[in-house]
């Protein structure tokens, strides 16, 4: 039996790990990358095995980065079942379609730039450098509905006439749609037979609703064999879910080989206790100024952790209480989803909510924006108020379009709760705007180049690590330390290189055997 590491090996973004027997084969996670557009497109459009051979997928959670390419395996010739808990299958059934969606817009807009240039070339004459404006707008005017809306009839056509490259999503809508028939979803604790003497338990990871460890037993001529694969870990204490989970059954202590995450395994999170504080004093500052906190947030997840705390905050009015609106319809689903399964709760949000028969996610001042005109006017509000929307690191949806109205005023504030990949656009106003921040602010902002323009990051920028549900690399260790787990051997995964290899270093120097694998790398478990 051996594991190969298909994503996710020295960064964080595609999980995919392929267990491997004499009968079956097990994918932990088919998760999409996620970073700079090119680069990423080629690592996700090929699939590094056949589908067809995949027996089951285990999927810990439903973060895009961990199920976003799901849909790849089902259009392809994968005949089994999805192993997930149920809150995960229930937002996978949003999550899946939103990705596509995203990748359908996407390649409509490349395809339409392909055409455009095509024809700017054929229409230009044999001396000119370049087509006059006039002949550029009956271009467009061609190629479009009005000023937003393709006209994706006329692209398709000139496409095949002028025999163009085109750009394909991964996978449509349908795709993703039909993926939702091959989840076989059950609840935490609950053993469950995915190969050839192989079971499944899963356990509360206490990252994200649903989450979950996954505790796979391989017995092969008569022996056993045990992985303890942990997705994503959650942190101690805090909002709304449970912790992760640190007594697991008897039978399935013993792990031969423990799969753990490592995105923040070389980082301190801020203290929880310090969270509500500092998120007030941001909220204070910025409705002083006039200005607006607009916050990139995973739909899944982080804007819910938002909601929970701002709602606390509002019902204590310790902050002025200026309107919420939340732009994203998949965060309105999700948190829908949310909503459903109670039972992930802890002790603390049936205290302060349920019990009292208020629900955590809706209250005064809160707007959930669902249309494109909607949002559009919110774009253009210039006031007091807090914006949630997405994408989280800041590469796709709504977020882009708050940033262009609000990123050059110093009067507003990006806040910045959640971890932001290499070569994003997050990353950039991570890294540019806290450096701006750290020096005074002194001399020209950085010039950001988004939505094919470069804009001057005005805009204070603050990061606050406390809302991150990753463990940080002591509570990695207290996981550790405090489960009822007797582990052999640790592959260090889901994690940048400044991460995973300190990490790695402080496992040994704690006793544990450990690799820190690359990808496509393979190790035996014995």
């Amino acid at each position: 039996m051996h594991i190969t590491f298909y994503g996710a090996a020295r960064e964080v973004t595609g999980s995919m790990h392929l267990l491997t027997t004499d009968t079956d084969r097990i994918l932990l996670d088919c998760g999409m990358f996620q970073g700079h557009r090119k680069e990423a497109a080629e690592k996700n459009k090929v699939m590094p095995f056949d589908p067809g051979i995949i027996t089951n997928v285990v999927l810990s959670h439903a973060h895009i980065d961990h199920s976003g390419r799901l849909p790849i395996l089902t259009k392809n010739g994968f005949s089994g079942r999805i192993i997930s808990t149920r809150a995960t299958a229930a937002a996978c059934e949003y999550l899946l379609p939103d990705s596509a969606h995203i990748q359908e817009s996407d390649a409509n807009y490349l395809n339409y730039k392909i055409v455009r240039a095509a024809l700017t070339e054929l229409r230009k004459s044999p001396r000119a450098k370049k087509l006059s404006k006039r002949k550029l707008k009956k271009i467009k005017m061609l190629l479009k509905k009005g000023r937003h809306e393709l006209n994706l009839g006329t692209i398709n056509e000139y496409i095949k006439m002028l025999r163009l490259d085109a750009v394909e999503p991964l996978y449509t809508v349908a795709d993703a749609e039909q993926t939702q028939e091959y989840f076989d979803d059950y609840p935490y604790r609950h053993p469950v037979t995915i190969g050839k003497g192989i079971t499944c338990t899963l356990y509360d990871a206490g990252h994200i609703l649903g989450s979950a460890i996954s505790l796979i037993k391989v017995r092969t001529n008569g022996i056993a064999r045990t992985i303890a694969y942990t997705g994503d870990i959650g942190r101690f204490n805090t909002l709304i879910i449970k912790d992760p989970c640190l007594k697991f059954a008897e039978k399935d202590r013993d792990v031969d080989l423990l799969i753990m995450e490592s995105t923040y395994g070389n980082r301190e999170h801020e203290s929880l206790i310090d969270l509500k504080p500092r998120l007030q004093r941001v909220l204070i500052e910025t409705f002083e100024r006039g200005g607006t906190v607009l916050i990139p947030a995973f739909a899944f997840g982080r804007t819910q952790s938002l909601l929970y705390l701002i709602h606390e905050m509002y019902s204590e009015k310790s902050v002025p209480r200026m309107p919420v609106y939340v732009d994203s319809p998949l965060a309105i689903n999700l948190t829908r989803v949310y909503g459903e399964h109670f039972e992930s709760y802890d002790k603390e949000a049936h205290a302060v909510f349920l019990e009292k028969g208020i629900n955590p996610f809706q209250f005064k001042k809160m707007h959930f924006v669902g249309s494109v005109t909607e949002s559009m006017a919110l774009n253009r509000q210039d006031r007091p108020q807090i914006i949630i929307a997405a994408a989280g690191m800041c590469e796709a949806g709504r977020i882009l379009h708050h940033l262009r109205h609000k990123i050059h005023e110093p009067k507003h504030t990006i806040l910045l709760v959640g971890y932001m990949a290499q070569n994003t656009l997050g990353r950039r106003i991570e890294e540019q705007g806290l450096a701006y921040e750290e020096g005074g602010r002194k001399g020209d902002p950085p010039m950001l180049r988004f939505l094919n323009k470069y804009y001057p990051l005005q805009a204070r920028v603050v990061k606050i690590d406390g809302l991150s549900v990753h463990a940080d690399k002591n509570e990695l260790m207290h996981f550790l330390k405090n489960a009822n787990l007797r582990v052999k051997k640790i592959a260090v995964v889901h994690g940048e290189e400044e991460q995973s290899l300190p990490l790695a270093e402080r496992l040994r120097g704690e006793g544990y055997a450990v690799v820190v694998p690359r990808r496509g790398e393979t190790i035996a478990v014995r």
